[in-house]
């Protein structure tokens, strides 16, 4: 057998690239700053000052009053519940990342007799969302894995999906998607893995297949399904700002987006009646997701009065070009002797393909009580339903879905700060609402935030814990096995960040 890596371009499958919710997923953006951000849950449209409140409004890097550079790292703690056919079980797992490093030049403006006072450049980065969780999934399921492959290879030719004679599995395998598409690689996967059985196999037009599984009287078959992703949206902001006298602030960010997110899925099946051919089952998917996106967002914060600040800001959509690669294993005890041979080394390369995500509105206000201390609120609007991806052709399915199921999204950020001495003790809430119409899918999310800061002059030092949960339903595959669990996802979070005037 071959030992080499076999990597080719499926040219028909970019069906198979992401489905809706990684559309959403992609789209979103959470409170991932610096500790003094997270500790007020992101309420930092009309107040700027902070590196990651330019993601909010590009304005607030002109409230720095000095140059600066500033880092934070993050530990994020992630419990997953998991309901399935009334088995519970928990998953959980953590992980340390740099999710914000920014620096900031201030300009004071020398002319006594400009109303324009300063001018500031800034560069930042940070994470606006971490894809890390995993679920681990049991129960008697009512659907077997082999309605997965008989739902791909119901009404292809039989063939279409075998080897050619003395052709190795693994190169029959990327050849079949290539040239026939993601379907017929399925059900190639399904033939060779022992799963499905065409029903009349003397026949090289047979369209019709059998699943060699036999379930027993309970109507249910045994499953164990591990689900881990792992990555990060890292958004990287270009940002010139200017004051204007003392009471307007003017922003601008050009914004470089960059996606890398892996998965990883294994199911394994057994449980079947004690007179079926097929006795176990597992099967493995292993999908990379990579690619960039560029946004622009403009944002002013106007000073009304001592103690009143008001912020608006507006993102247009990202443009995304994101690459999918695919890896898949199976195995039974029915399966080809060579089906081993199909692996990670077998990587399936999709075409590019586009996501343009929605458009962002925030408004925001703030009081601020002199040096003693604040209150802010953002409001913030996305309507998912005019999120597009491209080529139109290959998702139609996919954008028709987004129209139907999708609809305008608002939430809502609350923070306070107040002040004692060079202490600053921080507190927050948000409101996410669900991007869909259903909210059994994907319910509302809330979250709090605790914090505080310490100023030692030209150094900084602040602290963040914040939590949020949401339920949200988790399918297990697009067509056959549909069967959903129901997921509370609950994460935490520490976050420091140093910042050094000068």
């Amino acid at each position: 057998m071959k030992y080499i890596v076999l990597i080719m371009s499926l040219c028909t499958s970019v069906v198979f690239s992401q489905t809706i919710n990684d559309a959403i997923l992609f789209s979103s953006e959470h409170s991932l700053g610096s500790a003094r951000y997270n500790a007020m849950s992101g309420a930092f449209g009309a107040l700027g000052g902070d590196f990651s409140a330019m993601n909010d409004n590009p304005a607030g890097s002109a409230v720095f009053k000095n140059s600066l550079i500033s880092g934070s790292l993050m530990y994020i703690n992630a419990s997953n519940d998991a309901a399935y056919f009334g088995t519970l079980t928990n998953e959980s797992h953590a992980n340390l990342t740099l999710n914000q490093l920014g620096g900031a030049l201030v300009f004071n403006n020398t002319n006594e007799n400009s109303e324009w006072k300063k001018f500031v450049l800034a560069l930042n980065y940070q994470q606006t969302q971490n894809y890390d969780r995993q679920y681990y999934i049991a129960g008697d399921g009512t659907t077997s894995v082999n309605s997965y492959f008989l739902s791909q290879a119901n009404g292809l030719y039989f063939e279409d999906i075998q080897a050619l004679p003395g052709e190795y599995l693994e190169d029959a395998y990327l050849e079949i998607g290539e040239y026939y598409g993601f379907d017929h690689q399925q059900a190639f996967l399904g033939y060779y893995g022992g799963v499905i059985d065409p029903v009349d196999a003397a026949d090289p037009l047979n369209t019709m297949y059998v699943g060699t599984a036999t379930i027993d009287a309970s109507g249910t078959v045994q499953q164990e399904y591990f689900y881990d992703q792992y990555g990060a949206n890292s958004k990287f902001n270009f940002n010139l700002a200017t004051q204007y006298k003392d009471d307007l602030y003017l922003g601008v960010s050009f914004n470089g987006n960059y996606i890398d997110m892996q998965r990883n899925s294994r199911i394994h099946e057994s449980g079947y009646d004690t007179a079926s051919a097929l006795n176990y089952l597992v099967f493995d998917n292993y999908l990379r997701t990579t690619g960039g996106g560029f946004s622009m967002q403009v944002g002013a914060i106007g000073k009304v009065g001592d103690i009143l600040r008001l912020g608006a800001s507006f993102q247009t959509p990202t443009w995304y070009v994101l690459t999918d690669e695919l890896s898949q294993q199976i195995d039974s005890n029915l399966a080809d002797v060579d089906i081993g041979y199909i692996n990670e080394n077998q990587v399936s390369v999709f075409e590019d393909y586009n996501l343009r995500t929605p458009m962002k509105l925030t408004g925001s206000a703030a009081i601020v009580f002199g040096k003693q201390g604040l209150l802010s609120v953002d409001y913030n609007y996305q309507d998912y339903n005019n999120m597009k991806m491209k080529p139109s052709a290959d998702f139609n399915m996919a954008n028709a879905q987004i129209s139907n199921t999708l609809q305008g999204a608002s939430s809502v950020n609350l923070g306070g700060e107040y002040r004692v001495d060079r202490w600053s003790l921080r507190a927050g809430y948000r409101f996410e609402e669900s991007p869909y119409k259903n909210k059994n899918i994907m319910d509302d999310l809330t979250g709090y935030s605790l914090g505080f800061g310490y100023n030692f002059g030209r150094t900084k030092f602040d602290f963040a814990y914040n939590q949020s949960k949401q339920d949200v339903s988790h399918q297990l595959y697009e067509t056959g096995l549909t069967n959903r669990a129901k997921i509370n996802e609950c994460r935490s979070a520490v976050t420091a960040s140093l910042t050094f005037n000068f």
